[in-house]
């Protein structure tokens, strides 16, 4: 079998390691921490999460639902962790981040055909077959050798980290438990707001003080992780449609859904921790306590984890990748993760294994699975390596970029459900092949 060399033990680069190891190929997987962090990470573990703990709807009839039960029946290691590391998120996967980490890590570490060398990577070596999975916070002179090699420059963006608070200094008696339209056993707290109260909120949030960008960053913000105070700074109501909407939130002990409401998801098995769903933030430190203290729930809240923000890159997918995640101009290195333009948990990990499958059976002389864009990884793939060339950004899992029907449905719902059940039945007929 071949050797191959993966840079980056996140999310991508553990399920494209673990997925070429387990087709009998060598791989070597480099991973720079400890010898060196990134603004965002903090810990030795592999797949760290840095953002949300959530890999959102379960469900089948949503597009990241979907695509999890894509990557369970393709054998995915970080859906197989994650189920053994839930937290309650009503109809979503949501993962203590500790647990799922030691999960990643252990498995990865305990694979003979997996080397693990730690230390920072500076230089690629083209004979070699490798995948790139190194994320958007990728930097420093790797990030030169890679605009060397694909002849463009590498773009940015900006990501957000939402605030996490202790259980025990939330005021229990300014909440509810609730799932919105009941989805999940009241899995979320729900700190409600009246009218009066959410326009002082809304006010303070949109003139609170942000934290300075450093010399080598602009503000350019994708639209997916947009930070609540610039949110609120679209217009009074804003944050009424967006992540304090208050429908299918309906108060028990009124009977009425409140003005507004700020919901808290569990953090961790223990529930000792929450997080402030959506509330990704680049103010101060400072400035989090003084304005997120105004929601009554939060007046006396101890903040474990502070919001904060930082660069993301990825590069210029359509431009530079085939379908197979592979460089154009150099067919023996593959890129995997957010750093080829996907965004979030659940895509980032899709697009390690689909590379780690494309790579597994280049390697064996063997054709392309060609995932068609009739599946959700198939076109998660497809929109990097065919997406707008023009003016190419990030992209979460949507039934938007996946083939339509292949005849007429009636109904939403309905229309979603026919796009999930061709799929499954795509994906179970590669399995066997795979």
């Amino acid at each position: 079998m071949s050797e191959v060399r993966v840079i980056g033990a996140g999310l991508a680069g553990c399920e494209a390691a673990n997925t070429l190891a387990s087709l009998g190929h060598k791989v070597t997987l480099f991973e720079q921490k400890p010898v060196k962090y990134s603004p965002a990470h903090q810990s030795d573990s592999f797949a760290e999460l840095v953002c949300s703990n959530s890999f959102k709807a379960s469900r089948t009839e949503s597009a990241a639902g979907l695509l999890k039960e894509e990557m369970r029946m393709m054998g995915s290691l970080c859906l197989e962790v994650a189920e053994h590391c839930t937290v309650p998120a009503g109809g979503a996967l949501a993962v203590d981040r500790a647990l799922f980490s030691k999960g990643v890590t252990d498995a990865v570490s305990g694979n003979p055909n997996i080397e693990i060398v730690r230390g920072e990577v500076t230089d690629i070596d083209q004979d070699i077959v490798t995948v790139i999975a190194t994320g958007p916070l990728t930097d420093g002179p790797l990030t030169q050798r890679l605009e060397k090699i694909c002849g463009e420059k590498t773009l940015s963006f900006y990501d957000a980290a939402a605030p996490i608070v202790s259980a025990d200094s939330i005021d229990m008696d300014k909440v509810y438990a609730a799932s919105r339209y009941g989805r999940g056993a009241g899995d979320y707290l729900n700190c409600y707001f009246d009218k009066a109260g959410y326009e002082r909120f809304q006010s303070e949030l949109e003139s609170a003080q942000t934290a300075k960008l450093r010399d080598f960053e602009d503000f350019s913000v994708y639209e997916g992780c947009m930070p609540i105070e610039k949110l609120a700074g679209r217009g009074l109501d804003a944050m009424r449609f967006g992540p304090l909407k208050p429908v299918g939130l309906v108060n028990p002990e009124t009977g009425r859904r409140p003005w507004a409401a700020v919901q808290l998801r569990k953090e961790n098995k223990e529930a000792t921790m929450y997080n402030i769903v959506g509330f990704q933030t680049h103010l101060t430190f400072s400035e989090q306590e003084r304005v997120f203290s105004m929601i009554p729930a939060l007046r006396s809240a101890q903040f474990v984890r502070y919001g904060v923000m930082h660069r993301n890159t990825y590069i210029d997918s359509p431009k530079l990748l085939d379908r197979y995640n592979r460089l154009k101009s150099e067919p023996r290195i593959s890129f995997a993760g957010q750093i080829t333009g996907v965004e979030g948990y659940v895509e980032s990990a899709a697009s390690g294994l689909l590379t780690g499958v494309e790579t597994a059976r280049e390697c064996l002389g063997l054709g392309p699975a060609d995932f068609p864009k009739k599946t959700a990884i198939g076109a998660l793939a497809l929109y990097t390596s065919e997406g707008a060339v023009s003016d190419f950004q990030p992209m979460n899992i949507n039934f938007g970029i996946i083939d339509p029907a292949d005849s007429a449905v009636k109904g939403k719902r309905n229309k979603k459900l026919a796009l999930s059940e061709r799929s499954l039945s795509i994906i179970d007929g590669y399995t066997s092949s795979l």
